[in-house]
């Protein structure tokens, strides 16, 4: 089982870097990219998975326009090369580690994409992810994040999309531990006491000096397990901004947010305020593949050589009657507003409220908001 990165000095424990150390059948090592022209027209959102486990690895491709979603998804055995990350017509190529990479899609049916990421700033080493269901670890996973540019094409259908640096921004991140992958494990005995949700922000956006990568989760009571705020500055400084408050602005009726207000404080404690707005939502739970999604999960066999195309009316009741119980990613702008002074901003706000939340006045799994 031994593979090209065992003749490098990379290992972690005594056996071949095939073989993960946890044999959780749960472990994964996945990336994901984002990507956006600052318009509100188009939001592209990919990634790759390996879950040695599972025998498997997969990618996922998918591109909102307008009040269409479309999805690519591929899938296969799992081989041993992992210095060239790639399932069937896509990969993912390491031009500089935590710099510079590239995306190549060939034409998988209709879809095709070149795509060179550049980070405007260095990566961010997340807190450690940890969740337990009883004495059981479901989530163990640690994370980098980055924010930068994009370069090369897109081709949707025959149309050719040139990716110009100057306007495409977004954010991408790599994580690897233990998450739920795969096929549904056997229930067991009920959850004690039983998960009522979970409430999710993500935040990394790009400003011409700084930027900033917030992370937050909390339980159905509003207790953070999880709380950064992190600005990283051109010459690589990073500092942590002071405990976030956070409000959430939603479409009436609905969970989908449209914004979100965050306040914060720089290390002197001068307030640091960011004014997010929604320009384009993507419910990645929607052909993407995380959490709820009833067509593609990460990490399933589907045989070998597998592809797939599908395509959703983001206007049919039904999709937006799952969009909104499901966390959204969404082409994001803010503005930044400290001692006086604003800025501008553009990357990712990503947001999920599942199940209740005291602080948002969601009682269970179906409140919306007024």
């Amino acid at each position: 089982m031994l593979g090209p990165m065992d003749e490098y000095p990379v290992h972690q424990v005594p056996q071949p870097i095939a073989w993960p150390g946890s044999s959780d059948r749960n472990f994964y090592d996945r990336s994901y990219f984002n990507a956006h022209d600052r318009t509100g027209d188009i939001f592209v959102i990919s990634g790759i998975g390996y879950y040695p486990n599972l025998g498997v690895k997969d990618a996922f491709f998918l591109v909102r326009r307008g009040d269409e979603q479309t999805a690519v998804h591929l899938s296969d055995a799992i081989d041993q090369d992992r210095l060239n990350q790639h399932v069937l017509g896509y990969r993912v190529e390491v031009i500089e580690p935590l710099r510079k990479v590239r995306i190549v899609l060939d034409e998988t049916d209709g879809i095709a994409a070149d795509l060179t990421w550049d980070g405007l700033f260095d990566v961010v080493q997340e807190q450690p992810h940890l969740m337990r269901q009883g004495n059981r670890i479901t989530l163990d996973a640690q994370r980098f994040a980055q924010v930068g540019s994009w370069s090369g094409y897109l081709e949707i259908d025959g149309r050719h999309i040139d990716v110009d640096p100057q306007t495409w921004i977004g954010s991408r991140d790599r994580s690897w531990g233990i998450r739920p992958v795969g096929e549904a494990e056997p229930a067991g005995r009920p959850a004690d006491p039983p998960f009522e949700g979970m409430w999710w922000l993500y935040v990394p956006m790009a400003f011409d000096d700084f930027a900033v990568v917030l992370i937050i989760q909390e339980d159905p009571s509003g207790f953070r397990s999880l709380n950064d705020c992190s600005r990283i500055f051109k010459d690589g400084r990073v500092e942590q901004l002071g405990w976030p408050r956070v409000k959430i602005h939603y479409r009436s009726g609905t969970r989908i947010p449209t914004g979100a207000t965050i306040e914060a404080t720089a290390l002197d404690g001068t307030p640091v305020r960011f004014d997010v707005e929604s320009k384009l939502p993507v419910p990645i739970h929607v052909g993407g593949g995380y959490g709820g999604d009833s067509d593609w999960i990460h990490g399933t066999w589907k045989g070998e050589r597998f592809t797939e195309r599908l395509t959703y009316d983001m206007t049919d009741p039904a999709i937006i009657g799952r969009s909104g119980f499901g966390v959204i990613d969404h082409v994001g702008r803010a503005v930044c507003t400290e001692g006086g002074a604003t800025s501008e901003g553009w990357g990712l706000f990503e947001h999920g409220a599942l199940g209740r939340h005291d602080p948002s006045g969601f009682a269970d799994w179906l409140t919306v908001a007024p």
